[in-house]
């Protein structure tokens, strides 16, 4: 993963936003990310349950491939983590990755949404991701979490899950956050990076109504401040990655509008 002096974090995008056209087309999707000025990207899907260790390397190498041929790299990736990280680490390397973040519970030893307001499963996943974490940086990768809403779930203590868990784990453990996500749990992007500190070394930024399953819009549109989220981050914050879930909007366009938004504001840069 590349490292910077500056405070303008990079562009990457999170493959998941352009899920569809991947299926169809893998080769020209990656293109016209290119095209748009990524030169970055954050696959998804690595580590999958469903597939064997050897389905899961060749789908590696031939990301790989089109990677190359779109003149793209990786800025980390999320995964599920298998019981025996050593072919998660295989795929890693054949892609070029050395970050995993892992994007829900149920990736880590199955655990479920609900851990983050049951303080006794909570500690047994903070465990299940600190041993994770060790397991990793034995293969040379780093392990970190992202973020939904659920994880602000009020614990007995008054605390959420999400202060709750970040208390609990090892320094090592990097954050990913949602700014989209914490904003629709009821939380404040700007405070909850102010708190993560050097932890916090990528955001997912995007915009649209603060709640569950309404289409996003383009940055500046919604009910988030990306951009301020943005600048209250300290210098840790490397990556700056576009995403989105559901959408009215073509995909590449807004994808291609957030992107340049952060760029032409002097916030992000490609590359």
């Amino acid at each position: 993963m590349d490292r910077q002096d500056d405070r303008h974090g990079l562009l990457s995008v999170q493959l998941y936003s352009v899920r569809d056209a991947l299926a169809e087309d893998r080769d020209r999707t990656l293109a016209r990310l290119a095209e748009i000025g990524f030169r970055y990207v954050e696959p998804y899907g690595l580590g999958s349950a469903d597939k064997s260790a050897e389905e899961r390397l060749v789908a590696a190498k031939s990301l790989r491939r089109g990677l190359d041929a779109a003149g793209l790299r990786v800025s980390a990736t999320h995964a599920g983590l298998p019981d025996e990280v050593g072919s998660l680490a295989e795929e890693c390397a054949e892609i070029g990755a050395d970050t995993v973040f892992v994007p829900h519970p149920r990736m880590v030893g199955g655990f479920g949404e609900d851990v983050f307001g049951d303080p006794g499963r909570l500690t047994a996943f903070a465990d299940a991701v600190n041993a994770a974490g060790e397991a990793l940086a034995g293969a040379g990768l780093r392990l970190g979490y992202h973020n939904h809403d659920f994880e602000w779930a009020k614990l007995p203590d008054g605390r959420s899950g999400y202060d709750a868990f970040w208390a609990s784990v090892d320094d090592a453990i990097l954050a990913e956050l949602d700014v989209y996500w914490a904003t629709v749990a009821g939380a404040d992007p700007t405070e909850v990076l102010t708190r993560l500190g050097a932890r916090a070394v990528s955001v997912h930024l995007k915009d649209g109504p603060a709640r569950r399953g309404e289409p996003q819009t383009p940055i500046g549109t919604g009910d988030v401040d990306a951009p301020a989220a943005v600048r209250a981050a300290g210098p840790g914050l490397v990556w700056h990655v576009a995403e989105i879930d559901i959408t009215d909007h073509d995909p590449f366009d807004l994808l291609a509008a957030n992107a340049g938004l952060l760029a032409e504001s002097g916030l992000s840069r490609w590359a």
